[in-house]
């Protein structure tokens, strides 16, 4: 009976230890490298960090436009682990870009739209900096942009604490009517700059005053836009997961009827 004690024992013992060994490794991973950029997990990420939801009473945009829904990405990209995980989405989305010949070729720089995507594209650039084959000391630059032009000292420095070196892919947080993604470009494209694309982690899916989608007019500027995920996407799931109330619906319907590149149905 001892014998046989011991021996459950030393069983459990081991069960438990290979346990706890996959999920420290599991913890440790999490976050830090993704294979493959799953739709379904950035949208969840999204709803799960309540970066989308919704106002009683309308509110004015930055765009002017008022809006009954948001789209804020200022809380977890002000988490430094889950601005990590963001950046490692960003990583693995381009690397599936890239292989599926929607980008082409990869970066070689991720530069934010000052300031709301500073911080993220800082991370990223380190992020791919560090994964890349040939990550050495001159390999990679930690690119920044001014929100206001620098009026005195070396033109370089005029938008740019630092410039971006080699094939570049712009971060933009939400884009509404685009309009700081289109100055960033102009800027980038000034300083001799080469973009390969340009990214929203989130495009609210609406047409600018001009009757262009923000899409439309960055191509204009001929340069790719690709966002991570979507209004059309992702209102439907956090209308179901929120349930603010069939008047919001109706108001964010009408709101798409007026403002988006397609209607949009709640109810």
């Amino acid at each position: 009976m001892q014998k046989d004690f011991q021996n459950t024992f030393l069983q459990s013992y081991v069960t438990v230890k290979i346990f706890l060994k996959t999920q420290n490794l599991l913890i440790k991973f999490r976050g830090v490298k993704m294979n493959k950029f799953d739709q379904e997990e950035f949208n969840n990420f999204i709803l799960e960090n309540n970066v989308i939801g919704f106002f009683k009473e309308p509110i004015k945009l930055k765009s002017g436009r008022m809006s009954n829904w948001y789209v804020n990405w200022r809380k977890p990209t002000n988490d430094a682990f889950l601005l990590n995980e963001i950046a490692q989405y960003i990583i693995s989305w381009t690397e599936q870009l890239f292989s599926t010949k929607n980008l082409e070729s990869k970066p070689d720089c991720f530069y934010g739209v000052p300031e709301g995507a500073t911080k993220l594209a800082i991370i990223t650039q380190h992020e791919w900096a560090k994964q890349s084959e040939n990550y050495a000391k001159g390999s990679h630059s930690i690119p920044m942009g001014r929100a206001k032009p620098k009026e005195h000292g070396d033109p370089k420095d005029k938008y740019f604490v630092g410039l971006p070196h080699g094939k570049t892919i712009i971060i933009e947080d939400v884009t509404t009517t685009g309009n700081s993604l289109l100055k960033t470009i102009d800027n980038l494209k000034e300083a001799g700059i080469r973009i390969i694309a340009a990214y929203g982690l989130t495009n609210r899916m609406e047409k600018r005053d001009d009757g262009l989608s923000v899409s439309e007019a960055v191509k204009a500027k001929g340069v790719n836009y690709l966002s991570l995920s979507n209004a059309l996407e992702l209102l439907p799931k956090a209308y179901a997961k929120l349930q603010p109330g069939e008047e919001i619906a109706k108001a964010i319907e009408e709101e798409f009827k007026k403002y988006g590149v397609q209607e949009l149905k709640l109810l």
